[in-house]
C-alpha cells in the first residue's frame, strides 16, 4: 500500500520563528530600562522638571508609564502567542513612543535641563528610534518572506 502524499500548508498566521532575534530582545531591554530611568527620574524630580504643568505629579506620571510600557506588553503577548508580525509592529511602536521624550525640549532649553535630566531624555529617544528601526527592519525580512501568493503579485 503505497503512503499517501500530505499536502503541507503553511500556517501563516503562526511563525514557528521566535519573534524577536536576540539583538532586538537586548535593544528592547536597553529601551525598557532606559526609558524606565526617564520616568522614574521625571516622578521623582518632578518640581525640578521646567516647565511642567502643575496637574503632573508623581503618581500620575507612574502611571503614564505603565500606558506608555503597553505596547511592548502587547508585543510580548504578541510573541508568546506566534504572532511575530503583530509582535513586530507593536515594538516599533513602542520604540517609537520614546521620541516623545524629545517633548520636554518644547517646555524648556536643554540648558534649563539638569544633566541627569538631559541624559534621561537623550537615552529614552535614541534607544526608541533605534528599537523603532530595528523592529521595521526584522518586519520587512519578515514580510519579504511570504509566499508571492500572499503579497498580491
Amino acid at each position: 500500500m503505497r503512503a499517501r502524499p500530505t499536502l503541507v500548508i503553511p500556517d501563516l498566521i503562526r511563525d514557528p520563528r521566535p519573534a524577536f532575534p536576540k539583538p532586538l530582545q537586548a535593544l528592547a531591554v536597553l529601551f525598557l530600562l532606559a526609558s524606565l530611568a526617564h520616568f522614574i527620574h521625571n516622578a521623582e524630580y518632578i518640581a525640578y522638571y521646567p516647565g511642567m504643568p502643575g496637574w503632573l505629579t508623581r503618581e500620575k506620571v507612574y502611571l503614564f508609564w505603565l500606558a506608555f510600557a503597553s505596547p511592548g506588553l502587547l508585543a510580548l503577548i504578541c510573541a508568546r502567542l506566534h504572532r511575530p508580525r503583530l509582535a513586530l509592529v507593536f515594538l516599533a511602536v513602542y520604540g517609537a513612543l520614546g521620541l516623545d521624550a524629545l517633548g520636554h525640549y518644547a517646555l524648556a532649553l536643554c540648558s534649563e535641563h539638569t544633566l541627569i535630566a538631559n541624559v534621561t531624555i537623550w537615552a529614552e529617544a535614541v534607544t526608541g528610534l533605534v528599537l523603532c528601526v530595528a523592529s521595521v527592519v526584522v518586519l520587512g525580512r519578515r514580510l519579504h518572506a511570504l509566499p508571492q501568493s500572499l503579497k498580491g503579485t
